[in-house]
């Protein structure tokens, strides 16, 4: 029931309580109900939202983008003084104590009583001075490798909006179609049914009357074809915003942008090779690569370390004769670690980063070719459907203008069914052509921003 007509009778003195509780029930029941099925109808702007918000691509680029962070702080923590601690026990089997015999005495001296237990505890902390640039190298291509996840993360977005976007325009395509079917169905009914008048007064033949028939029963296996591929086109919109295929969503009212993009083919692939996400992030990792090559190269090169060395053992070893107690000593020094023959490793290390290095630029050019080829492909589809709007409107005008003609003929008998029904089948193809060209122009220019690199989301 409208809440409207439930509203006007609880204003109604003469209903009973009883009455007026059951239809206050009813009208919270709709309202209810009336938001709900709001609630399931989305804006475009909104879908976007909803859509990056559930992708689980961008969650795993996200991720991504965390480990690599993580990675960076990782490799800055060993350019750091390291700090480690360390106890042990032992216990020895018993062996007899250190004795010396002397010539003119009775007994042996001794010099060291056995310690059967031993207890070391030790602090050391350890300082790299120079590591062969290794270090300092592979935190620069750690950085390197994280502004390239920022960018695989920018990337992502933009390909999953364009997937929502191309969703949602495909979903508002076809129920256009279908609304455009659900219209010509009233009114070849009501053709139909002034045929039937006819027909019965034996103004028209069977023959016209059969016709009209097969153009109704025509429009409902067409109107049939056109609710799945609404169905489908719902559950491709689901999937790209992460709903439940099986939702039963709606979308609001667009307007369709048929302006042109202004700019010029040469500026706009001039704009992608400055602005697409892929390109800036193939540029960090070949930094990055860089970076790891001369990493490579640090054993070629001596390791100098400063070291510190604090020790409370029991007994200390420098402490003699050795005691059964606790003492404390400490040490400090400067090592030199230095490979001076490795039978070619480091050089293989080298080689094997340097191509690397020339396998990831090799890979720039070509996807430098590739998106190129992606902007001229995008445009020139641009320019095609904004052709197929221009001669889909004529069409439909003058599919109007002979519907018009060849209606009032027919009302006068002066033509028969099959020419009115061939006009009736122009006119529906038409504005069905031009709803359809009017989207997928605004599809092929959405892929044309996002193929220069224009955020779209």
């Amino acid at each position: 029931m409208n809440p409207t007509k439930i509203f006007n009778l609880l204003k109604n003195k003469s209903c009973s309580t009883k009455l007026k509780m059951i239809l206050l029930l009813l009208f919270f029941l709709n309202t209810a109900t009336i938001i709900l099925a709001q609630e399931n109808v989305f804006t475009l702007d909104q879908s976007l939202k909803i859509g990056l918000e559930n992708s689980k691509e961008i969650k795993i680029a996200k991720s991504k983008l965390l480990g690599s962070e993580a990675k960076v702080t990782e490799v800055s923590s060993q350019m750091l003084p390291q700090l480690s601690f360390s106890a042990k026990y032992i216990r020895l089997s018993d062996v007899p104590p250190f004795q010396v015999d002397v010539p003119f005495l009775p007994k042996p001296i001794s010099i060291q009583e056995t310690i059967l237990n031993n207890y070391n505890l030790g602090v050391s902390v350890k300082q790299p001075l120079f590591t062969g640039f290794r270090l300092s190298s592979l935190k620069s291509s750690a950085n390197m490798i994280n502004l390239a996840t920022e960018s695989e993360v920018l990337k992502t977005k933009n390909n999953i909006a364009l997937n929502i976007r191309a969703a949602y325009w495909n979903f508002y395509k076809v129920k256009k179609v279908v609304g455009l079917i659900d219209q010509n169905l009233i009114s070849v009914k009501k053709h139909l049914e002034d045929a039937q008048n006819f027909y019965a007064n034996g103004m028209i033949t069977k023959s016209d009357l059969l016709k009209l028939k097969v153009r109704y029963s025509n429009l409902k296996i067409k109107r049939i074809e056109a609710a799945n591929n609404l169905s489908l086109a719902r559950i491709a919109f689901n999937k790209a915003i992460g709903f439940n295929l099986n939702s039963e969503t709606e979308i609001a009212d667009a307007i369709v942008d048929t302006n042109l993009v202004e700019q010029k083919l040469s500026e706009l692939i001039s704009e992608a090779l400055k602005n697409r996400s892929e390109l800036k992030s193939i540029h960090y990792q070949i930094e990055a690569g860089k970076e790891i090559t001369s990493a490579s190269r640090a054993d070629w090169f001596p390791q100098v370390f400063l070291f510190g060395d604090y020790y409370y053992n029991r007994p200390n070893q420098r402490y003699l004769p050795l005691q059964d107690k606790f003492n404390d000593t400490w040490d400090v020094g400067v090592a030199l670690n230095w490979k001076l023959w490795d039978w070619g490793n480091t050089s293989s290390k080298v080689d094997q980063a340097e191509q690397k290095v020339l396998q990831a630029e090799t890979t720039a050019n070509l996807m430098k070719e590739g998106i190129e080829l992606e902007v001229r492909k995008n445009y020139l589809n641009m320019i095609s459907q904004k052709n197929k709007i221009y001669a889909s409107l004529t069409a439909m005008e003058s599919a109007k203008e002979d519907y018009r003609i060849t209606k009032n003929k027919f009302d006068q008998q002066l033509i028969s069914a099959s020419e009115f029904i061939d006009a009736e089948s122009s006119l529906l193809e038409a504005k069905t052509n031009y709803t359809i060209s009017q989207i997928d122009f605004e599809i092929t220019k959405t892929k044309l921003k996002k193929a220069v690199g224009e955020k779209i989301y």
